[in-house]
């Protein structure tokens, strides 16, 4: 899948937390031997953290590594299998704690392990388009 219009990415962004858990650990909840396990610990979101706060970190990230206005941002599409809120979309927080304008497509996207691709490549759809001239995607869990 080509789009027609050239498009490229201007910036991205990463976040992971701080706090980790061992194998060992995990293991034991399991009941698994921990030599089978392939990492030796894991990543895992403190208290206060979700996918909308690791979300807003990364885009944070991207937004500084682009060197763009978040407000010429027009598209946020945010892909993951844990949005918190059964009502409230995770793309519009986001946005607002980003700095995008209101006047922006916000969609929350969910598809397995595939969401955050296919919010990219919906992204990048909207940018060849012509439609806007950025847009965010995101791919959280």
């Amino acid at each position: 899948m080509k789009p027609l219009n050239d498009v490229s990415i201007s910036g991205y962004g990463a976040y992971v937390p701080v706090y980790r858990i061992k194998a060992e650990e995990i293991a034991r909840v399991w009941g698994k031997l921990h030599r089978k396990l392939p990492i030796t610990e894991k990543s895992v979101p403190g208290p206060d953290e979700d996918s909308i706060t690791m979300s807003v970190e990364a885009a944070k990230y991207a937004i500084a590594r682009a060197k763009i206005n978040p407000q010429d941002i027009k598209a946020i599409y945010v892909g993951s299998e844990s949005h918190p809120y059964a009502v409230k979309p995770s793309a519009t927080v986001i946005a607002e704690a980003i700095g995008m304008p209101r006047d922006i497509i916000a969609i929350d996207m969910e598809f397995a392990c595939r969401a955050g691709t296919t919010a990219m490549q919906s992204i990048v759809a909207l940018v060849a388009s012509g439609m806007i001239k950025y847009g965010i995607a995101i791919g959280v869990d």
